[in-house]
């Protein structure tokens, strides 16, 4: 389940799928998670992998602050120790969900390897991850008005 922290608000509903048969390793979606950082409000989508438990990686489609989280984001214990930017050039939320989504279908396995989930990693199944991956990015796509209502609404800046 997503980590949720003091001050953040989530639209829409939120998707969980399976990404191995036992269910232990699922993906989800909140289709708009908007926080505050230094003083300004920003989001967008969020998605990430749960091993049980434990969110394990993050990736926080959020335009200008956009970002991604490796390396056990609960395990870590702060969002800061397991930050790692968008490459370069993939800057708008459209852009950042794509990306996600590649980086999750090519290496979601090795990602949580790299996250001390070995166990988890060899559980995953390429085709639940590609019905998964799909099913997220529809979800997305039915929700993408909410980023748009938060906009005009100045509850985030666009």
């Amino acid at each position: 389940m997503a980590t949720k922290r003091m001050g953040e608000a989530y639209w829409g509903e939120e998707l969980h799928v399976p990404l191995s048969t036992d269910g232990q390793v699922t993906a989800y979606v909140w289709p708009l998670r908007i926080l505050s950082i230094r003083g300004t409000s920003c989001g967008g989508p969020t998605i990430g992998v749960d091993v049980g438990n434990e969110e394990v990686l993050r990736f926080d489609c959020h335009a200008d602050r956009g970002h991604w989280h490796t390396g056990g984001y609960d395990r870590l214990g702060t969002p800061g120790n397991s930050h790692v930017d968008f490459p370069e050039g993939v800057g708008t939320v459209e852009e950042q969900v794509a990306w996600s989504l590649r980086h999750l279908r090519g290496r979601v396995s090795e990602l949580l390897a790299q996250s001390e989930q070995e166990e988890a990693s060899q559980k995953v199944e390429s085709f639940l991850v590609e019905t998964g991956l799909i099913n997220i990015r529809n979800h997305i796509e039915r929700n993408a008005y909410l980023r748009k209502r938060a906009i005009d609404e100045a509850v985030i800046e666009g």
